[in-house]
């Protein structure tokens, strides 16, 4: 009897253990969230072909990179409440609930009314809506080319490209608190975000192209040249090309006194978070990189990464040194000039560098622990926003798949390989770059070698 007892509850132990196992295995498979650690003895591994951190899926130049990787945390579920604001006279009307986006499917399908439910809570792909009109009636601008391709369903009109004054509500505050980094507001206090965001209160301020009626000359279509630092741009002599459009952009260590022939002169509009700045002219200041370009037509678009880069907004409005943080004492007119004043400054929302991270860059990065500090590279953030504000759009400097025959930036002097880092994934951009260029959508400068191929 005794034998019997003992293998009677072996048996039992083993159907227990068993059973245990198989609802592990099921609730991580059928489960949005993160792998269940404890069901295996250990912390599951992703496996080889998910290319996790052990293989860096993006490069980033030093401009670009953290200096410290921050630790990952989990963030609490996403409040999906809307956000009544006042209408205000000449600007976007924004719609009483914030919009939340069904499956990339054409546009028919795209309800844009229900919550993914079976996505993580981190992802946040629910928006604030605006009614943003076009400036233009361009014919055959990007708003009516990308009805007609895959892009239809994952394109929004109606997502602010910029915040401003009227974004600042203690709703909204609640609500972006959930997101990191450039993606939210989280860890930014209610009261930094006021003192900053109240000084933008222009029509200035929420528009990336303000000054559009004074360059249009009749044109019926805005054409924008969005120039990266690629090393494809060395001896391209593409200047005169990139300065013929009504507005240029550029971002980080655009260094151009010297390569003006290839990459132009004028500078519209240059995008950088305060880390790439800071980066950028310690680490190309041999090359000649000494600061953000400086005109009477340049207007500066922050990149908000961190709470350094409201504090430094804040200063270079009011003329003030910045008061906290990293760049606490510095004059912020040693970057922007003497007579920058609030309506050449403007700021990125953070709900649309989630959709942008969401719609078109969704790296497989985002399942891996360093999720919360994976985003959209700042050129790729500055031509998706050219993308959603311009009829028409020429990039130049970006990567392309025969990106090893080029160094890392055009102004390099000796042969620098593009690195590859974990909070950025240039690859998947280089792809999406392909995919917009054989859409229609935009024009990549590609060499003429490999792009006559690509028909």
């Amino acid at each position: 009897m005794a034998l019997r007892r003992k293998l009677a509850l072996s048996v039992l132990t083993v159907s227990s253990l068993l059973f245990f196992y198989i609802l592990c295995m099921y609730l991580e498979n059928h489960l949005s969230i993160e792998p269940l650690k404890h069901c295996h003895g250990s912390t599951q591994r992703p496996s080889s072909s998910s290319q996790n951190s052990t293989e860096p899926l993006d490069r980033q130049s030093n401009s670009d990179q953290s200096s410290h990787l921050p630790p990952t945390s989990i963030l609490p579920p996403e409040l999906f409440s809307g956000t009544v604001l006042h209408e205000h006279p000449q600007t976007p009307t924004p719609k009483t609930q914030t919009v939340t986006a069904a499956k990339h499917k054409p546009a028919e399908n795209n309800s844009l009314d229900k919550v993914k439910t079976t996505e993580p809570p981190y992802i946040g792909d629910t928006y604030m809506s605006e009614d943003i009109r076009p400036q233009t009636n361009c014919p055959d601008g990007i708003r009516s080319r990308v009805t007609k391709t895959e892009w239809s369903g994952r394109f929004r009109r109606d997502v602010p490209v910029l915040q401003w004054s009227k974004h600042v509500t203690h709703e909204q505050h609640k609500r972006l608190s959930h997101y990191p980094g450039a993606h939210g507001w989280g860890g930014i206090e209610y009261k930094t975000l006021e003192e900053t965001l109240s000084v933008l209160n222009s029509s200035a301020n929420w528009q990336l192209l303000d000054d559009w009626k004074d360059r249009r000359n009749e044109s019926e279509c805005i054409r924008c040249a969005v120039v990266g630092n690629g090393g494809i741009l060395k001896d391209s002599k593409k200047g005169k090309e990139i300065d013929s459009h009504h507005y240029v952009f550029r971002s980080n260590g655009a260094i151009i006194k010297g390569f003006e022939q290839d990459v132009g002169s004028r500078t519209t509009h240059y995008t950088f978070s305060t880390n790439t700045l800071m980066n950028s002219m310690r680490s190309y200041a041999r090359a000649g990189f000494k600061g953000p370009p400086w005109s009477k037509e340049t207007r500066y678009v922050f990149l908000p990464d961190h709470g350094r880069d409201y504090l430094l907004m804040k200063a270079a409005v009011t003329h003030t040194p910045v008061n906290q943080g990293p760049e606490k004492g510095k004059d912020p007119s040693m970057y922007f000039g003497q007579d920058v004043s609030a309506e050449k400054l403007k700021m990125y929302h953070p709900d649309f560098i989630r959709y942008l991270r969401n719609r078109f860059l969704r790296s497989k990065a985002l399942k891996t622990k360093y999720k919360d500090i994976y985003r959209p590279s700042t050129g790729a953030v500055m031509l998706l926003a050219a993308l959603h504000t311009c009829d028409q759009v020429s990039a130049y400097g970006f990567m392309t798949p025969d990106y090893k025959n080029y160094s890392d930036h055009y102004y390099d002097k000796t042969y620098h390989g593009v690195g590859f880092f974990i909070n950025h994934d240039l690859r998947m951009e280089m792809t999406l770059w392909q995919q917009l260029h054989q859409e229609g959508l935009i024009r990549l400068y590609m060499h003429k070698d490999f792009g006559s191929n690509q028909k």
